[in-house]
């Protein structure tokens, strides 16, 4: 005689009870939207008292899908929607019609360079093999969509590795780049759920030259880091040039509002290779401190 095997599961699974919903007899009763399962009910679900479900559901479901695909660590990539490849702006130069419009393609020509850049290093951190336990470190990751965006994916396609998109909803229709990887490409609808996606799992951080978007998504990590939040990853300023005419960095030092310490928690960078180099660098130095119980 043999012990008895206990089933996995007594209650059916919820697949099989929303079909099973499917095929009820039509009377009034079934037919009000009272009888609907909660989580076949989209106009329940859409109510304004279920944000808080809502939220926790944008949250677990990027989760799960990270988790199923063994990514334990990603490489994020942030940056302007409107950098071009090089030849699509110079394009743009070509079409400007006037001083002003000529003055800002030139500059997109110089930022454009950047596009490959970005290219380049999601080629080579996306060649990082697993770790024994199956598990991928350093994966692109980015916000899904054009200019550099769909560079940092871009690079991760041309050695045939697979790459994160975080998209949004946005009131104009934006879709995600065709180099995300379909299984991968993951879209919110609360910009919060999305930045915090995009720190879970970065130990490393690329900036390239941006906007709005870029600004609040690097200040928000910069201010965690600041205020002990999250542990310090490498955050690479990409085009030194292009942020110190922006951002007046030396100048919130001489105010008083930042700490000469805080400028620290980024480095300038100009290329790929330079921009790995201080991340392996970082986590060598990290690995010796951890040896030492510092």
């Amino acid at each position: 005689m043999t012990d008895p095997r206990a089933p996995n599961r007594v209650f059916p699974p919820a697949s099989q009870d929303a079909a099973s919903a499917k095929t009820v007899i039509s009377t009034p009763q079934t037919q009000h939207p009272a009888y609907k399962l909660a989580f076949q009910d989209m106009d329940f679900l859409l109510r304004d008292d279920l944000r808080p479900v809502r939220f926790q559901l944008e949250l677990l479901k990027a989760q799960l899908l990270l988790d199923e695909a063994k990514i334990a660590s990603t490489f994020v990539f942030y940056g302007s929607a409107r950098i071009p490849e090089p030849d699509k702006a110079h394009a743009l130069l070509e079409m400007a019609s006037d001083d002003k419009s000529r003055k800002i393609a030139e500059r997109l020509v110089a930022k454009s360079k950047y596009y490959e850049i970005a290219r380049e290093l999601a080629r080579i951190t996306s060649r990082l093999p697993r770790d024994e336990a199956g598990q991928r470190h350093f994966v692109v990751c980015s916000g899904g969509g054009p200019s550099i965006m769909e560079a940092a994916n871009r690079g991760a396609a041309d050695v045939g590795a697979e790459s994160v998109g975080l998209n949004i909803v946005l009131p104009h229709e934006q879709a995600p780049n065709p180099y995300v990887t379909p299984s991968l490409s993951l879209q919110f609808h609360y910009f919060a759920l999305r930045k915090m996606h995009f720190l879970l799992h970065a130990r490393a951080l690329a900036a390239f030259p941006g906007g709005f978007g870029t600004f609040d998504e690097l200040f928000e990590l910069l201010t965690l880091i600041q205020t002990g939040k999250i542990k310090p990853i490498p955050i690479l300023l990409f085009g030194r040039e292009f942020w110190e005419r922006v951002v007046n960095f030396e100048a919130l030092v001489e105010e008083g509002v930042v700490s000469e310490r805080d400028l620290a928690l980024f480095h300038y960078v100009e290329t790929a290779e330079e921009a790995w180099d201080f991340v392996r660098l970082f986590y060598e130095e990290q690995a010796k401190k951890d040896a030492a119980g510092e």
